[in-house]
C-alpha cells in the first residue's frame, strides 16, 4: 500500500466520524464544528483525486463562507435541546425508512456509474499529467455544454431562496423588536422628557411628626 492509499484511509475514516458526530453530538455548536471537519476531510480526498479547483473550492466556499455563517447563527440562537429532542423516537422509524432509500439510491448509482467511467479522448491522447490539461477546463466545459440545463435550474432554486430570505427577513411582524433609525434621528428632547411645574413640599414640624406615629402606633 502506497502513501495516497493510506492517506485515502485516513481522511476517509475521520470523514465517515465527523459525519457520524455531526447527527449524534448534543450540542449544536460542536455538530457545526464536526461538519466544518468532515468539508475539510472531503476537501483533502478532493485534492487527492487530482480535483484541485474542487477541493479549494470546498474549502473557500463552505469552510471559509458557509459554514462560518451557520456557526455564528447557530451560537447566537438560544435552542432549547430538550423541546428539539422531543419527539425523536417517534419520527425515528420514518427517517430511517427515508435515508435507507437516500443510501439504496446512492448506492445503485455509484455502483453502476463508476464501472462505466473512463478518460476523456483529450485527456487519453495527451496524459492526465499533461501540461495543456485542466480539470477546471474540462469542469467548466461540461457544466455549460451538457449539464447546462441542471445548471440554471440550480441556479434559479438559489434564485428563489435568497428572496424568499430576504421577503422573510423584511416582513412586518408584531412581536419584531427591530428599531426604526429615521425615528430615532428625528428624536427631540422635548419628546422624551417633561419638566412639571411642583410646589415646593415644606416639612412638618416635630410635634406633628410625634402625633402622626403616636397616632399611627395607636
Amino acid at each position: 500500500m502506497d502513501y495516497q492509499t493510506g492517506f485515502f484511509y485516513l481522511f476517509a475514516a475521520v470523514l465517515l466520524f465527523a459525519a457520524y458526530r455531526v447527527i449524534t453530538a448534543r450540542n449544536p455548536v460542536h455538530a457545526v464544528l464536526y461538519l466544518m471537519l468532515a468539508f475539510s476531510q472531503a476537501a483533502a480526498l478532493w485534492l487527492l483525486l487530482k480535483a484541485e479547483f474542487l477541493g479549494i473550492t470546498l474549502v473557500l466556499v463552505y469552510l471559509g463562507a458557509v459554514m462560518v455563517l451557520f456557526l455564528f447563527v447557530v451560537m447566537m440562537l438560544d435552542i432549547n435541546m430538550d423541546s428539539v429532542r422531543q419527539g425523536f423516537w417517534k419520527h425515528f422509524p420514518l427517517a430511517a425508512i427515508l435515508g435507507g432509500l437516500v443510501a439504496a439510491e446512492l448506492m445503485a448509482v455509484l455502483w453502476a456509474g463508476f464501472p462505466t467511467l473512463s478518460a476523456s479522448p483529450d485527456a487519453a491522447g495527451a496524459g492526465v499529467n499533461a501540461a495543456n490539461y485542466s480539470n477546471t477546463r474540462e469542469l467548466g466545459q461540461l457544466l455549460y455544454t451538457e449539464y447546462l440545463y441542471p445548471v440554471e435550474v440550480a441556479a434559479v432554486i438559489l434564485l428563489v431562496a435568497m428572496i424568499a430570505a430576504i421577503a422573510l427577513t423584511l416582513r412586518q411582524r408584531k412581536d419584531s423588536k427591530a428599531i426604526n433609525p429615521a425615528l430615532q434621528v428625528h428624536v427631540r428632547a422635548s419628546d422624551r422628557l417633561v419638566v412639571l411645574p411642583m410646589s415646593a413640599t415644606q416639612k412638618a414640624p416635630p410635634a406633628a411628626e410625634n402625633t402622626a406615629a403616636e397616632e399611627g402606633k395607636a
